[in-house]
């Protein structure tokens, strides 16, 4: 039996136009005026200007308004700081992303911790994270949010499995292994440290492949009928799983690309929409 492709691209489509129509009706309620996203990229890295773009067009197709905030390579933290504080108190902004990574002398941390909860549509503050994690209703993780759904619509089994999370970033790594551990699996999470890696691997129902590394994990420390989900994008189109390895032999896989990238952005417009209906006067 073939595996199961997880195409990321096809539902994200396929929840980018269901969200047209929520957008539209929140438009004539608000008299024509549509939800804003507001993007923070400081400095010149193009792979950060490029992911900035395909979010703005992501905007365009479901409706909602964007509005770019460009900062110098040399912005300060407290300048930095004082932008997210004119964004969290515009009522026309419902969700505020700072594009990762920001320069190196920049506070990262301080400045997501900034944004406001109810406008943290990508997830990214340490209070969502922890609201996340206790099971108290919050904005998650866009990227891994979109690989929970993903598992969903495709009714990928997640209850008493064993879940290996390979990679502990606090926007990917920590927060599936949460989500996972939420939906009642049983999760390992590793790094690229972890000593006896491939035998730790080996063991899993559902692999997730959030190292950052081209294709770090190997196919054959993946078990039969394994569930593959490859969050990594790199030169060549790998993602951090060496699919070749496995595709013949796994349950489930997300293709790279096509798989988790799409589905990133697709999280972010539904999360950037319920902040603008929970912000409806009538709500």
């Amino acid at each position: 039996m073939a595996a199961i492709v997880l195409d990321g691209k096809a539902l994200a489509r396929d929840i980018e136009a269901a969200l047209a129509v929520r957008v539209r009706a929140i438009k004539e309620k608000s008299g024509g005026t549509a939800p804003i996203l507001a993007t923070i990229l400081v400095g010149n890295d193009p792979s950060s200007a490029t992911y900035v773009k395909m979010k703005g067009n992501a905007c365009q197709r479901v409706g909602l308004g964007s509005r770019r905030v460009a900062l110098a390579q040399a912005t300060t933290t407290d300048e930095l700081l004082n932008e997210i504080r004119n964004l969290n108190a515009d009522p026309h902004v419902h969700g505020i992303l700072l594009q990762h990574p920001v320069p190196s002398h920049i506070d990262e941390r301080q400045c997501f911790d900034r944004i406001a909860p109810d406008k943290d549509v990508d997830g990214v503050t340490a209070l969502g994270f922890g609201r996340m994690a206790m099971g108290v209703p919050a904005y998650g993780s866009a990227t891994p949010a979109g690989i929970m759904r993903l598992l969903s619509h495709y009714g990928i089994a997640i209850s008493g499995k064993h879940a290996v999370v390979i990679g502990r970033s606090p926007i990917l790594g920590k927060p599936i292994a949460m989500m996972l551990l939420n939906a009642n699996a049983t999760v390992t999470i590793c790094h690229s440290k972890t000593r006896g890696l491939c035998d730790v691997v080996r063991s899993a129902d559902i692999i997730v492949g959030a190292v950052g590394r081209a294709q770090f994990i190997k196919g054959s420390w993946v078990q039969d009928g394994a569930v593959i989900v490859d969050a990594g994008y790199h030169a060549g189109g790998v993602g951090d799983i060496e699919l070749s390895g496995v595709i013949d032999r796994c349950y489930a896989y997300t293709p790279v690309p096509g798989g988790v990238g799409p589905m990133t952005i697709a999280m972010l417009m539904t999360q950037t929409v319920e902040a603008a209906e929970r912000a409806e006067p009538s709500n």
